[in-house]
């Protein structure tokens, strides 16, 4: 689980989450709960997140997230409009973890003046965004590639327990079952499914 915790780590770096910020997570999956955990454990005052599945939503709030919301059906102004509403004021902090089009737009319209949003997830290659609202609002965004020098703080989060991952890996399967490992992870009802290859622990 250190492999994800420290992209959450260099994308809370990126997007410049300290006390009191007020943060947004475009995406509920794994590398999203993490953000949150992560977020929270650097100071965030108010953490939202958003996605598609309302399990997910769910086990987030189960994680400290301040606010959950179900972004299904609805136009990316709606979901803006929405998270300005719900939250104490609008996020300086959008860290992007879905790779949807729409959450990018999301993200940008949601955004307080010169907020920071942070790409983490990875979709189509050409995107339509409402690039003007961005740039009147002086907005920097920001591109995640790696996350180098960020294992000793994942790690430090883990060992002093403000970070606990453990309630992420909802389900575990012996090496005789990989093809049903796989499958659960495919059907999108787990958050992170571990193969434990011995048997013996």
């Amino acid at each position: 689980m250190l492999e994800p915790l420290a992209m959450a780590v260099y994308s809370c770096r990126r997007a410049e989450v300290g006390g009191g910020s007020i943060v947004l997570v475009l995406g509920a999956g794994s590398i999203g709960l993490l953000t949150l955990l992560t977020a929270k454990a650097m100071g965030a005052a108010s953490v939202c997140i958003t996605d598609i599945n309302e399990g997910r939503l769910r086990f987030a709030k189960t994680l400290g997230a301040n606010r959950i919301i179900n972004v299904s059906g609805q136009s990316e102004v709606e979901v803006a409009a929405r998270i300005q509403h719900v939250m104490p004021s609008q996020p300086t902090a959008i860290i992007e973890c879905s790779g949807a089009d729409s959450s990018y737009k999301i993200g940008i319209l949601a955004s307080a003046p010169r907020g920071v949003m942070v790409l983490v997830g990875r979709g189509k290659p050409d995107v339509t965004l409402p690039i003007i609202e961005a740039a009147t609002k002086e907005m920097d965004i920001r591109g995640v590639y790696r996350y180098a020098n960020c294992y000793p703080a994942a790690l430090a989060l883990v060992s002093s327990g403000l970070v606990n991952v453990r309630p992420l890996v909802t389900h575990r399967f012996p090496l005789t079952q990989v093809v049903q490992a796989f499958q659960t992870a495919k059907d999108g009802a787990a958050i992170k499914v571990m193969i434990q290859v011995d048997q013996r622990k």
